[in-house]
């Protein structure tokens, strides 16, 4: 079970924290418990139930967090060989259920890849890029203790012009 304060790592909305753990006091006579989540990022109230099948995991540790930034260049991209669109909406939303770091590593890159062998920008996949960015810099900076916004030059750095 969490705490309050903790900053933990909701499904696929990335880091939140437990504002506060109690029953939802909307008048029913429900004694469920849940966690109250604030998004790092983004707005809105998350209420998920204590013993929910909801992924929540802790965010990782600074070591952690530094090993995975270390081991970014030999992680693979994952790259859908197939253009039917749902096709590839539905590889990366596999690996989204991951729920892993490196899977948002290989999610990243293969887009990358796949967007700079294209003539015309794929919203979608702009917008999976973007979610993917969100929730792996929303818990770097969380486990690093640096701004958000500083997590992409902070990676550079670590990881040297070679990278």
């Amino acid at each position: 079970m969490f705490s309050v304060g903790d900053k933990i790592i909701y499904g696929e909305t990335g880091v939140c924290t437990v504002e506060s753990i109690g029953p939802l006091n909307m008048g029913s006579s429900n004694d469920r418990v849940y966690y109250c989540l604030i998004p790092l990022i983004g707005s809105g109230t998350y209420f998920a139930p204590v013993d929910s099948p909801a992924f929540m995991r802790p965010i990782m540790s600074r070591d952690e967090a530094e090993a995975l930034i270390d081991a970014i260049p030999g992680i693979e991209p994952a790259i859908c060989q197939d253009n039917r669109f749902n096709h590839v909406d539905a590889f990366y939303k596999e690996l989204f259920k991951q729920h892993s770091c490196e899977a948002l590593v290989a999610i990243m890159k293969g887009l990358r890849c796949r967007m700079s062998n294209r003539k015309s920008k794929s919203s979608r996949a702009e917008a999976t890029l973007k979610h993917a960015k969100e929730i792996l810099h929303g818990e770097l900076s969380v486990a690093l203790d640096i701004d958000y916004k500083d997590v992409e030059r902070y990676i550079s750095e670590r990881l040297g012009p070679d990278a």
